[in-house]
């Protein structure tokens, strides 16, 4: 099967676990839009709002990619190829944390608590 995504654009794998429930759900949800299964799982994923939830979990996770990302980094010494890995996990991080801050900054209920008070 490999040999087959050799000269593909998208010759990457993603998969995960759902309940039957859910499977059928998604399906019915592709049916109704009336698009490829590819395009509906690119899309619900990179077109979807991404909301920062503040908690422990959340921030230990984002707080481990972080250490990731330096680490990987450190470790890329001298060979190019895991310097620029490493360089483009970084860039697409915080090209999305950027994103995200700047929509969150766009919504004027996150605006208003951020924003100091005027008297």
């Amino acid at each position: 099967m490999s040999g087959l995504d050799k000269n593909r654009f998208r010759n990457q794998t993603i998969c995960f676990r759902a309940s039957y429930e859910e499977r059928r759900t998604i399906e019915e949800r592709m049916k109704i839009i009336g698009i490829p299964k590819g395009r509906f799982y690119l899309d619900s994923a990179l077109k979807s709002k991404i909301i920062i939830s503040v908690g422990k979990f959340e921030s230990d996770k984002l707080s481990l990619e972080i250490r990731r990302l330096r680490r990987a980094l450190e470790d890329a010494g001298t060979d190019d190829n895991d310097l620029y890995a490493a360089l483009m996990d970084c860039r697409v991080l915080f090209e999305q944390m950027i994103s995200v801050l700047e929509s969150n900054y766009d919504n004027p209920a996150h605006r208003a608590r951020d924003e100091p008070e005027e008297k």
